[in-house]
């Protein structure tokens, strides 16, 4: 028989509570950090400060790929932080990504490619790469737009997972 919580739209078993409970005293996470592409200066280097203060805390930093904005921003902060905290899973393969970032995913230890998603759309390819950024982490960093569909949705699939969900509006 297993116990579970139940607390509104949570009913997490206790095994899962005290999994979390553990995460959380431990003080090292999984985090996602994900995000739009239209990004100001600014923005990026919040974003770039924030992965590499992250990684540098003993967390690992889970992101995609992208020649700007939110994912390169948290892809440069790990890589300066802590490289081997980094982890990026690509919508598609390195051969879809914008030269800038092939050149800089060669300093990645980890990064997961899909052959198998080349033929998709790429809207829907990076809709299923998110879900699989939020389901490695325990915890999403997410900064968008209020227009911003597929982030917006990864969001939502975070909540319903019962991760810890930190939601950045840019606009």
């Amino acid at each position: 028989m297993t116990n579970h919580l139940i607390s509104g739209e949570t009913d997490l078993s206790l095994d899962e509570l005290a999994n979390e409970f553990k995460i959380i005293q431990s003080g090292e996470k999984r985090i996602s950090i994900i995000g739009t592409r239209n990004l100001s200066i600014i923005h990026q280097q919040i974003v770039e400060t924030l992965s590499c203060a992250l990684v540098q805390a003993g967390n690992t930093i889970i992101t995609s790929g992208g020649a700007s904005g939110v994912n390169f921003a948290a892809i440069e902060g790990a890589l300066k932080g802590d490289p081997s905290k980094l982890e990026v899973i690509l919508p598609q393969t390195i051969k879809e990504q914008p030269l800038e970032v092939q050149d800089k995913l060669k300093e990645v230890r980890l990064v997961t490619e899909h052959t198998d998603r080349v033929d998709m759309d790429f809207s829907e390819a990076s809709r299923i790469c998110y879900n699989e950024i939020v389901d490695a982490a325990h915890q999403l960093i997410c900064f968008l737009y209020h227009d911003s569909n597929t982030l917006a949705k990864a969001v939502e699939y975070a909540k319903f997972n019962h991760k810890i969900v930190t939601v950045f509006y840019l606009d």
